[in-house]
């Protein structure tokens, strides 16, 4: 299970603040802290009350690698700030997202390959989120025929049927289990597949509960990455206790220590 630390976001008060102010400190900290605590990636989001986005992302690569030499997830709707930024990473990043819209795909899939980035690709389009699983797919389907067009690996490319908050569109958790299933069914090899885990429980009562039962059951379905809270224990316990009961790792007593530190 690649982990993608969610937590170098503008939406969180703290990391706002130090964006809008240019101080490092807050930024560097949960870099470290994610990184001891088994991310895989960092997503780096400079959040939406930055005027010069550019500016602010570049930025937070810069700092970010100062303290952690963990991959990047560039998550910004700002694909000048993106492009920017990929130019800084150190190693191969990740950008976080392409819709199934032809001009975003235009934009961002020669940038990837150009950078030898992966791509998050969402099964949405201009008319929104579809409520089945079989749209879903079908929205995939187009972002898996453009890896292939633009010459991206499939190995590069992650889908995100994007699951929605339980408490408001309880029908589509079941859905997007499906949708992940049937992902792994559209190509040889199959693209990867992604969520952003914490979406499914905002503002509910008993998030953690509601993330890690939800992780538990999309991982028996293929899932391979999440963009979600490292520093949840109990989180990470359940990504490491997934992978041994799907066997996709070796039993040993320490697995969970095994699986942070790997």
């Amino acid at each position: 299970m690649i982990i993608i630390g969610e937590r170098i976001n503008g939406m969180f008060k703290d990391i706002g603040q130090a964006v809008r102010e240019m101080d490092p400190k807050p930024l560097q900290e949960w870099a470290i802290k994610q990184q001891e605590a088994g991310a895989t990636y960092l997503d780096i989001n400079t959040g939406p009350n930055t005027d010069d986005q550019v500016t602010a992302m570049k930025w937070m690569v810069q700092v970010v690698q100062e303290v952690s030499d963990l991959p990047l997830c560039l998550d910004s709707t700002n694909y000048d700030a993106i492009e920017a930024s990929l130019e800084l990473c150190k190693k191969p990043a990740m950008i976080n997202s392409c819709p199934a819209d032809r001009p975003k795909i235009e934009r961002v899939f020669p940038m990837a390959v150009k950078h030898n980035a992966k791509i998050i690709g969402l099964t949405m389009d201009a008319k929104g989120i579809p409520k089945n699983a079989d749209n879903r797919i079908a929205l995939a389907m187009e972002l898996v025929a453009a890896a292939d067009e633009f010459g991206l690996p499939m190995e590069d490319l992650y889908i995100d049927p994007l699951i929605l908050p339980v408490n408001v569109a309880q029908d589509h958790a079941p859905e997007v289990m499906e949708a992940i299933r049937q992902t792994k069914l559209l190509s040889n090899p199959a693209p990867k597949t992604v969520l952003g885990l914490s979406n499914v429980s905002q503002k509910s009562p008993d998030r953690p509960l509601i993330n890690r039962t939800y992780l538990a059951m999309v991982m028996a379905c293929g899932l391979d990455a999440i963009i979600a809270d490292a520093n949840d224990d109990d989180l990470m316990a359940t990504a490491a206790t997934g992978e041994i009961l799907l066997n996709q790792s070796v039993y040993c007593d320490s697995y969970i220590k095994v699986f942070k530190s790997r």
